[in-house]
């Protein structure tokens, strides 16, 4: 028996065992189901399971918020995970919106970051998952949280050339930062 959980902006969840169900209006459900298939390939996201008309069944995952893991946990390997899977949408020319705000949009189960919620997502010529997470990381919310000092000018000069052009060598610079952050 599905038991509820919690209340979306536009959708429902509820939870039994490790299967999650989201009821949402049918155009929400089509859309989160259709990218969640795209991106499971991808190993991104939670594994979607079944789909009907107004909602979708996928595995509940079980973790913590991202800050809430970022003040118990060394924060470096899951930026460098959640930076690597920005980055294949970006390839994809797939656009999630929510990486510059993603306080309940990534969880982290046995150290491994899982985005979620994908029913605004869209393709588009010009995706910014890599650089809006980045805000994110810049952010005056997460600095209370992460152990490293980010210096905003250096990542943001990075970050320009990474949305002048959006190569593999630019990407590198991306993550070669936080590799080496301190």
């Amino acid at each position: 028996m599905f038991k509820y959980l919690a209340k979306g902006k536009r959708g429902k969840i509820y939870v039994e065992g490790n299967v999650a169900l989201k009821k949402s209006a049918l155009e929400r459900v089509k859309n989160e189901s259709k990218w969640l298939k795209i991106l499971n390939k991808h190993n991104i996201g939670p594994k979607l399971i079944k789909v009907k008309k107004n909602y979708f069944k996928y595995k509940f995952i079980n973790g913590d918020f991202i800050l809430d893991y970022f003040k118990l946990n060394d924060s470096k390997p899951v930026i460098i995970n959640v930076l690597k899977q920005c980055r294949i949408m970006d390839k994809l020319k797939i656009n999630k919106l929510e990486m510059h705000n993603p306080h309940k949009h990534i969880i982290i189960e046995k150290k491994k970051p899982f985005l979620i919620d994908f029913e605004r997502v869209y393709k588009t010529e010009n995706p910014k998952n890599v650089t809006q997470f980045c805000q994110f990381l810049m952010s005056n919310s997460i600095k209370k949280v992460i152990k490293y000092n980010i210096n905003k000018k250096e990542l943001i000069k990075i970050l320009k050339q990474y949305k002048k052009a959006q190569t593999e060598k630019n990407f590198r610079l991306i993550i070669n930062y936080f590799k080496n952050i301190r």
